[in-house]
């Protein structure tokens, strides 16, 4: 234990006779230590805790008014939650009831009154060191997790920018911006809140849905950037997107990407079941995937492409309000439509 540190050491000294304190208070003060506070009023404890702060506390077990059992307790109750703040009971009391009571309301130690001065400078000593190193030890915990939670948050966002770099990589050859899948996994995000998802999971939502076009890699540029209507075989091969984006993030054991896999394969099947790939149809289609369907599709019909122009925001509205019960999930339909009208969405189970 470093001098500095023992000599800073705060002492609160509770006993009722004047003589007791002043003795202690000599015997300490030859050992180098200072900062010492005392009463005889043990009503004070409350008070003087707070104000002192004290490193130990010396405390006579046989008061008037409050007693040191019950002081004992109200140290007890003062102390934060895995705090150490050693007790040293002060007494001539020292049958075996009295020592395992004090022990029993958290004493740590004993010291027999006449007082021996080695005595009290090596057991205070002792408890002191103790002190020391739990102070030592809750620093070197505290700033354990302050690098545990930066790198937890560094790992978070390199997560993210890497999820970010993947659905850019996607959507470049087609929207060189990149913010058609930011876009969309902001209003997939919104959707998901307002269908009673968790905030973890809106969260992830919104982390996942932008890999929803990844499989647009393995669609030929002749395919993805026609301009007008694909041909029946060129269709078929565009449909193939969904598969392979789902191949490409198969595997993974990060819930995440996990997430990010069911969406690029379902987000274009349909409530009837004409979609694809699968074929799927009313709630056999996962809902992340209903979800992005619609955000999707709005974000696709209201930004140009080199395909096609930009619908109005009006004629996107009507034409998903039209696909209701076909295309889309008409409870998803509702919770966009109160999202983009700014009025509650109705309660979806």
């Amino acid at each position: 234990m470093n001098e500095s540190w023992r000599q800073n050491a705060s002492f609160l000294i509770i006993d009722d006779q004047e003589y007791n304190i002043s003795l202690l208070e000599r015997i300490l003060s030859r050992a180098g230590y200072t900062n010492l506070h005392s009463t005889t009023n043990p009503l004070q404890l409350q008070t003087l805790f707070h104000e002192v702060q004290p490193d130990i506390i010396l405390l006579d077990l046989h008061m008037p008014e409050l007693d040191g059992f019950a002081a004992l307790q109200q140290i007890k109750e003062l102390n934060q939650e895995g705090e150490y703040i050693p007790v040293l009971v002060l007494t001539a009391d020292v049958t075996q009831d009295a020592r395992k009571r004090a022990l029993h309301e958290g004493a740590n130690d004993f010291l027999t009154k006449p007082f021996d001065r080695t005595e009290v400078v090596l057991r205070i000593q002792n408890l002191l060191r103790t002190r020391f190193y739990h102070l030592q030890l809750q620093d070197q915990n505290h700033d354990l997790e302050q690098r545990i939670r930066r790198r937890t948050f560094e790992l978070e966002q390199a997560k993210k920018e890497i999820l970010q770099v993947l659905s850019r990589t996607a959507e470049f050859r087609d929207d060189e911006t990149g913010q058609h899948t930011l876009r969309v996994g902001q209003l997939a995000g919104k959707l998901g809140a307002a269908l009673g998802m968790t905030p973890q999971e809106v969260d992830m939502l919104e982390m996942a849905t932008p890999l929803h076009d990844i499989g647009k890699i393995g669609i030929p540029d002749g395919i993805l950037l026609k301009p007008g209507r694909f041909t029946p075989e060129e269709f078929e091969q565009m449909k193939m997107h969904t598969k392979i984006g789902a191949t490409i993030l198969e595997g993974s054991l990060f819930p995440v990407l996990q997430l990010a896999k069911t969406i690029a394969l379902t987000h274009h099947e349909k409530w009837n079941g004409t979609g694809y790939p699968c074929g799927l149809s009313g709630e056999e289609i996962p809902l992340p995937g209903r979800i992005v369907a619609i955000a999707d599709f709005f974000d696709a019909l209201t930004h140009e492409r080199p395909y096609k122009r930009a619908w109005t925001v009006d004629e996107a509205l009507e034409e998903i309000k039209k696909q209701s019960g076909t295309h889309f999930d008409p409870r998803v339909v509702d919770a966009f439509l109160a999202i983009m009208e700014g009025t509650p969405a109705t309660s979806i189970d």
